[in-house]
Formats: structure tokens, sequence, C-alpha cells
């Protein structure tokens, strides 16, 4: 996880496919270009804004790992000249963006759908739909992204690429479900939160489909006309987990996604080429584990695809959130992230201590941190809660690992090699 969400790992990759598929709108004229300006200018900040901590972060890194492709402000490709539907001939050669918001109209129960924006397969970015729904009951934003992930040979392993459900202590969701499908596909289904901390009753449940052949369909709704910004219009999403899981997997997506060119598929941006490779989200779970102090209790552990992992510890006055950020390549923050206060050690590598009310909105949470950087602008933070969830009241007086403990965690020699 980013260390600038200091939260659980599956909030990042929820965050991750709500901005994947599209973002906020706010009217058919300006809403993903201006959703996607943001999250433009989310991507070229994100490794500065680690220095600034706090939950106003967006994971950046999708279900795939792949870095989101900002949207550029083009506007959608125009209609093309064959029709979405109705079509006996097989498969086409493009799909406007009218054609994928038709799709989605057609797929969707008996109500209004308005208020939309779409991508088709022309353009630069994913095709994608976005649009207000209401089934009598209240309007419901609806959106649904879709894309193709890179595989090695062919094929991939679709359990391995779908978002995962999170141990229940650590997902802040009312449900989590993860099915491998007859045809090999996996899909999760999920029903959880806008905001995890549920400062607002904004719900955002979605479905999140991978195929064997790499197609990736994310499909999220909301109970309100938008994303954020605006008021609750019902008590739940228009679309049951059923309904959902029914139109994530409609063979409708995989034959749009399948028309997409592989040559004008986004990349990340070339500089992301040059940055070293993240620790695997395995391999810091390890470290750390071997780590931990021997008379903890590890109650639960989670990790992301790469630099993020976390351990739910006890010593048997509480439980206690552990949770390590790995970062490569942050020389270029080093003097904000380490200022006054910070110490700069013989071999180089600066250390900052911080100690303070927890950033989640917990009662009584406090969060108690070591953040270092070596030479070569390997960044490995440590930070330690006196909960095991960080947006719920504190289960005890304070974290389980004391600053000095948390310390030789972060100054490992484990850190710097790839192997436990």
């Amino acid at each position: 996880m980013p260390a600038d969400q200091h939260g659980d790992p599956f909030e990042a990759r929820l965050s991750a496919a709500l901005h994947q598929a599209g973002g906020a709108f706010d009217s058919p004229r300006t809403g993903l270009s201006t959703a996607g300006a943001a999250r433009g200018r989310r991507m070229q900040l994100q490794r500065r804004a680690t220095i600034a901590g706090g939950a106003a972060g967006i994971a950046l890194v999708g279900v795939s790992g792949a870095l989101l492709v900002p949207w550029d402000g083009t506007p959608a490709p125009r209609p093309s000249s064959v029709a979405a539907t109705g079509s006996s001939t097989g498969a086409k050669a493009s799909y406007s963006a009218d054609d994928v918001v038709r799709t989605l109209k057609k797929l969707l129960p008996e109500g209004k759908f308005s208020r939309t924006e779409a991508r088709g397969t022309d353009g630069k970015l994913p095709p994608l739909a976005v649009g207000v729904f209401d089934d009598g009951k209240g309007e419901g934003s609806i959106s649904v992204g879709l894309d193709r992930m890179p595989t090695d040979a062919g094929e991939l392993d679709p359990s391995a690429r779908v978002m995962p459900c999170a141990d229940g202590a650590q997902s802040g969701l009312d449900s989590c479900r993860t099915e491998l499908l007859p045809d090999g596909s996996a899909i999760t289904v999920y029903q959880g939160y806008e905001y995890p901390d549920r400062r607002e009753d904004t719900k955002a449940w979605g479905a999140d489909l991978v195929t064997r052949a790499g197609q990736h369909v994310s499909v999220i709704e909301w109970n309100a006309a938008a994303e954020k910004g605006k008021p609750v219009t019902r008590p739940e999403p228009p679309l049951t987990t059923a309904q959902l899981k029914k139109l994530a997997t409609a063979s409708e997506w995989r034959r749009i996604i399948a028309a997409m060119p592989v040559e004008k598929r986004p990349s990340a941006p070339a500089a992301s080429s040059a940055r070293p490779a993240g620790m695997a989200g395995w391999l810091i779970l390890r470290k750390l584990a071997l780590l931990l102090p021997k008379n903890l209790d590890r109650v639960s552990n989670g990790s992301q695809e790469t630099e993020y992992g976390y351990f739910v510890v006890d010593d048997g006055k509480g439980r206690s959130l552990v949770q390590v950020n790995v970062q490569p390549d942050m020389s270029d923050v080093a003097d904000q992230l380490y200022g006054s206060g910070s110490e700069t050690l013989d071999d180089g590598t600066r250390v900052a201590v911080k100690q303070g009310p927890g950033e989640k909105g917990g009662a009584g949470v406090v969060q108690w941190s070591v953040d270092t950087m070596r030479k070569n602008g390997m960044r490995v933070l440590v930070t330690a809660f006196n909960t095991p969830e960080q947006h719920k009241a504190a289960t005890r007086a304070e974290p389980a690992l004391t600053i000095e403990q948390l310390r030789t965690i972060a100054l490992s020699p484990r850190w710097v090699s790839q192997e436990d």
C-alpha cells in the first residue's frame, strides 16, 4: 500500500478499482474529463504526496498492478459505422462510446439510465461507461470499466489477478466473495462504502471479473447520483449482488474488450519503467514475520501485490495493527520526508520517528511510526496502531510494539535483499 494511505490493504485496492472505473462525474459535458484530469494530477504528484500522509491519497495501482493512466481530456470517439447490437457478422472492428453506453443500458434492469459518459475502443484509454440509473426507487450511479491485462503466454491465472477479499477485520466491507467460474474466470463481488470510515452514508458495491484471456471488467455502483459530492438518494445501490455478477459476466463486455487495438493500449508513463520494481507483497510479509518480536501472537495478515504488507498482532493486552511500506527510488522527496528532528546514520540512512493520533478517525487511536530511507532511495516505513482497525476505536492504550522495536524492524538489513 502506498505510504500516503496509512490504511488497510483492501481499501487501497478498492480505491484503485473505483478510480479505474472512471471516477466521479458531475454532468454529461464535464464528468469524465474533470475526474480524469484530477486523476492525472494525482499520478504526477503521487510519490511526493506521501510526505503529507492522511487518508486523502488515492491508490493508483489497479487490480492488474499497472499504473492507471490519466484521462487527458480527449473527447470520446465518434460513433462507429457499425452498430453495437444486432449484428450477425461476428466480431466488429471497433465500438464507439455510444456503443458502450447502449450495451450497458441494454444489460441493466428496467429503469431510466441517463446522464451518461463513455469511451469506446478507438481512443487512447480503455472503454468505459458511467451514468445514473433509476429503477423507481431513487437514483444511483453505475460505472463499467473495461480493460485487457497483459499475459505472458496467452493465458493468466484469474484468481491471482482479480480483486481479493481481505481479512474480515481489515476489509471494512459488509460482504465480499471471490469465486471461480466454470470457464476459469474469477470474480469478486463485494458490498462496501465509498469511505471506509463511513463518515458519509455513500455505499459502493461492485463486481470485479478477470478472464483467463486477461479481459478485465470492473462494475461499480453507488446509492447516490455520483461517487462523491452528491447526497445519498436511496438506502442501497440499485443492483443486487446477483445482478452485479450477471452484469459483469455478460459476454458483450468480452467482445468489446476483444476489439481493443493492442497497439493503442495505454502504457505506464515512460519514467515508471526506469523506477526499480517494488518488493512483492508476499516477500514483505515473510520478512516482517521474521522481524516481529517472538512474544506476539499473529492474528491475521495481508498484503498488496507489491510494496505493502501488514500483521494484526496480540501481546495478550489487545490486538494491534502493524504495517510496512517498502518503496524503491524515493530519493527525490527525501528532504521533505526527513526534515527537522530526523537523524542521519553513519551509513547515510535517514530516520524520522513520529507518534501521534491516528489518521482514520477511530476514537482514541494513536499511531507510532519509524520512517527510514537508505542511500539508494529505498524507503521502509513501519507503523503500529493501538487497534486492529484504524477507522474503529482503540482497543488498547498503546501499540503492541515500542518505538525501539519499530526502529529495529525498519533498519533491518533484510529489507535490502530480495530474499528472506
